[in-house]
């Protein structure tokens, strides 16, 4: 082989390695973009839509498969149940089968061996959660974190009455790895109980979060919110208006400008008014009043997230994914 051909050949071969390197380095900066590009992004106009993992509930629930309902749905920040979190964590498996329930007929009765069973699997749970490491909550939060997805608010069934202080403050530690300022529990009924809350919640620095549902009035929260600073709302605004009387969308709003400070979330859903039956609706045909609430909350620049709860019926064809997104569109034409 000649000299010239020889170098020729060996500048053909050096080109076409910078140019395969430029292309390596090319598909992997596409790749990069790619992912940030496909991150979601639901805060629009400075107001944080967000869903509660509740919203899933008809589809498989692992903390992978939520989180990526969360990037189809352009969700970027989730309130988060808590059976798919302490699962991934290693909570101990339930293996006992519930009585079945229909509907509108009795609860069955367990028997004493059934009732047995259950308390000793919840003792093994209490325990569980008293010593658990908080190291796959972590995990759990940089996952999410790393595609795009915060989140603001843990709801983990860790919370009544019957549950230890210890199985409270391992929800208030889960809730502080997971990145959450805020748990999420039902309003309770006795003052105890949010008095025992607010005091565990205090000593870790987050706040608990208190859901109501049809019993929803303007003073439901007053008891709680004075006995301590990290008692809060979680206020449900298609169950306000659900529970229809004195509650009105001009009673609604001024709710939420009197109590701004100590929400710390809010679900949005649209349901029909007491007078009109309460039934949960697609965005839009209900009563309660989204575009007033979302308006008032970019106005005022108020920074709780308002939580997408998904409850209506889900048309044949369509899954809880693609009604999620479309919940989240139609917050986003408002806000935008």
């Amino acid at each position: 082989m000649s000299k010239s051909i020889q170098t020729s050949r060996r500048q053909f071969l050096i080109a076409g390695s910078f140019a395969s390197l430029g292309l390596l380095w090319a598909s992997k900066a596409s790749a990069a973009s790619t992912l940030f590009a496909g991150k979601p992004n639901s805060k629009f106009g400075g107001v944080q839509i967000g869903a509660i993992t509740y919203s899933f509930r008809s589809m498989p629930g692992s903390v992978e498969q939520l989180l990526q309902y969360c990037l189809d749905s352009n969700i970027s920040a989730i309130e988060l149940m808590g059976d798919a979190v302490e699962d991934f964590a290693g909570k101990p498996k339930n293996t006992l089968p519930r009585p079945a329930y229909v509907p509108g007929q009795p609860r069955p009765t367990m028997t004493d061996e059934q009732r047995a069973a259950f308390a000793k699997y919840n003792a093994e749970v209490a325990d569980w959660r008293t010593n658990a490491s908080m190291d796959k909550f972590k995990e759990v939060r940089k996952m999410y974190n790393d595609a795009g997805v915060s989140i603001y608010a843990f709801k983990p069934n860790a919370l009544g009455p019957n549950n230890t202080d210890g199985e409270v403050e391992f929800a208030l530690k889960a809730a502080k790895a997971l990145g959450a300022n805020s748990v999420t529990i039902e309003l309770p009924t006795d003052l105890k109980q949010s008095q025992r809350l607010g005091d565990l919640a205090a000593k870790h620095k987050v706040y608990i979060g208190y859901h109501a549902h049809l019993q929803a009035t303007d003073s439901a929260w007053d008891a709680a919110l004075a006995q301590s600073p990290y008692n809060s709302m979680n206020l449900d605004c298609g169950h306000y208006i659900a529970a229809g009387g004195a509650n009105t969308t001009a009673t609604l709003l001024a709710l939420i400008e009197a109590k701004h400070d100590r929400i710390t979330s809010m679900h949005i859903k649209d349901r029909r008014s007491k007078e009109r039956g309460g039934e949960n609706q697609v965005w839009g045909e209900g009563d309660t009043p989204l575009k007033d609430i979302l308006t008032l909350l970019k106005t005022k620049k108020y920074k709780f997230p308002a939580t997408i709860e998904l409850e209506y019926n889900i048309p044949a064809g369509s899954d809880a994914v693609q009604e999620t997104k479309k919940c989240v569109e139609y917050a986003k034409k408002i806000l935008s």
